[in-house]
């Protein structure tokens, strides 16, 4: 099974488990931790390919990086990585709004684009 597989079979499990619990029938809290987690995984996976290279400004201000700006300093190969972000952040504001369709759908995108990005 390839990676893309198991990403996809892992986000069909954890939709179809929220929707099946009771308990959690009003969030998908615990999906978006999950795919936050893929998310990072992916992030820091693709920032090692790299090795190291010079500092940011930000960097030597003592700024510490995010998700997002490790997936902003990648570039193109990032891009993906950065709209999953961005379906994760529309994912929360759905879940705080109890519209757990629209979070559901965003984190589907989400997944989605985890398996599009550059391996």
């Amino acid at each position: 099974m390839t990676s893309n597989s198991l990403i996809q079979i892992a986000a069909v499990t954890i939709i179809l488990l929220e929707a099946a619990s009771p308990a959690r029938a009003a969030s998908c809290e615990r999906s978006i931790g999950h795919v936050q987690a893929q998310l990072d995984a992916a992030i820091e996976k693709i920032a090692g390919v790299h090795g190291w290279g010079p500092e940011s400004l930000d960097a030597l201000r003592g700024h510490q990086p995010t998700p997002r700006s490790l997936a902003q300093a990648e570039g193109q190969s990032g891009v993906h990585l950065q709209l999953a972000l961005d379906a994760l952040d529309r994912a929360r504001a759905a879940d705080r709004s109890h519209d757990i369709a629209t979070c559901r759908r965003e984190l589907s995108e989400a997944t989605l684009l985890l398996q599009k990005r550059p391996h």
